[in-house]
């Protein structure tokens, strides 16, 4: 091994549409090209190599690592999954210094990107942005994590300072409000000559599909305004120049978080039951593994298929110390065995309960088990799993 050998992960989502998967390889590619060092591409879930199997395939040549991140917003993949990963890929690898980079974010590059995408729909509309009224809706995915949709209105008003738009609204496909339809019919009481809708994805995937359809319908039922969607982001270079600014701050240790106004971190109103790193920790552990068995649906490309339980077994030092392996593996042993339940069993890094364990966290019920020795794995699998009767002489917390 080089000693001063640098690589890079791009990490993507992952999709069983491999068209997506093959987005992420090609910007990894003109990564590489860019930066003259090499750059995999990982996957969250969905698609190989997984963050864990592309980590070991480059740690055996290299001693530094940046993981870099191809999502848009800091969402739980960006605050939970991938930082679960890489932690997991140091105690793997600890010879490798990995370092773990942030998400696209907020970059001048992408503002002018979007700003292209919109003259590119202004030009089929046969718009004029200086003499006419034109008003641009970008629509996002949407999440539960307030701080990544604020960040949705945060890039609409910076596509908006400086340029001759009539107005742009931040809207969302899913999961939050407003919804594309809301908005548009909102924007259409202002009666603009044209409605530019810019679908911030990475991908022309389903949810693009909806976005278009949705600014179809829009100008059917509207005749007075001429509205059509642009396309995704794409492979565009531009991108690259954000991923080297990424990559930049990752290797140098000068990354930085919004935590301020993050959920796992400070109290909302409205998600008091998300903070806390632990909690925030096991919820990826459960999010991860529930996609495992994922139904490719094409009409809800986020589906889930998941067992009734998940549980993880924290098999740090500590706990491993006090026994964790084998409460691990009679945990796996009684499930088997059981006719009545259906749980994935799989281990954990810390969970922050150093002294109590072994510690074993049952999800979804959030019921944490403390000072677990193998003995009372059958117990938890036969009364907790199989009847749904808490174990309370073991149980340490509840969620």
């Amino acid at each position: 091994m080089d000693p001063d050998e640098e690589a890079v992960l791009l990490v993507g989502h992952g999709s069983r549409r491999e068209r997506s998967n093959e987005q992420v390889r090609e910007l990894a590619a003109g990564l590489e090209d860019r930066l003259g060092i090499p750059v995999d591409a990982g996957f969250i879930e969905l698609a190989s190599p997984s963050i864990d199997e592309a980590i070991a395939g480059l740690a055996a040549s290299v001693s530094r690592i940046a993981v870099v991140q191809l999502s848009l917003f800091a969402a739980s993949h960006v605050k939970a999954d991938v930082p679960l990963a890489v932690r997991s890929a140091r105690s793997a690898h600890p010879d490798v210094e990995i370092h773990n980079g942030s998400h696209l974010g907020i970059h001048p590059a992408i503002v002018d990107l979007l700003d292209d995408r919109a003259a590119a729909v202004e030009a089929e509309l046969g718009a004029d942005r200086d003499e006419d009224e034109v008003a641009v809706v970008l629509c996002a995915r949407g999440s539960s994590d307030p701080d990544a949709n604020g960040d949705v209105h945060k890039l609409a008003r910076l596509l908006r300072e400086g340029r001759a738009f009539d107005r742009v609204a931040a809207s969302f496909i899913g999961v939050t409000e407003p919804r594309l339809e809301e908005t548009l019919h909102r924007v259409a009481t202002a009666r603009p000559d044209a409605v530019v809708v810019l679908p911030y994805m990475l991908g022309d995937g389903v949810l693009t599909e909806r976005i278009r359809e949705g600014a179809a319908e829009f100008d059917a039922e509207y005749p007075y305004v001429d509205a059509a969607a642009g396309d995704p982001l794409g492979t565009d270079s531009r991108l690259l120049d954000v991923l080297g600014d990424r990559w930049q701050a990752a290797r140098t240790g000068s990354v930085e978080m919004s935590c301020d106004t993050c959920k796992h971190k400070v109290e909302l109103d409205g998600y008091e039951e998300d903070v806390g790193g632990a909690r925030a920790m096991l919820r990826a552990v459960t999010h991860r593994e529930s996609h495992a068995d994922r139904e490719d649906v094409d009409d809800d490309p986020h589906a889930h298929d998941t067992p009734d339980a998940h549980v993880a077994v924290c098999t740090n030092q500590t706990c491993a110390a006090d026994g964790a392996p084998a409460v691990l593996e009679r945990l796996r042993q009684a499930v088997r065995d059981s006719d009545a339940c259906e749980a994935r069993i799989t281990r954990s890094s810390c969970l922050g309960r150093c002294g109590d364990g072994p510690m074993v966290a049952v999800y979804p019920d959030g019921v944490w088990y403390g000072d677990v020795d193998e003995s009372d794995a059958g117990r938890i699998v036969s009364s907790h799993l199989d009847r749904g009767r808490i174990v309370s002489d073991l149980v340490d917390v509840t969620l």
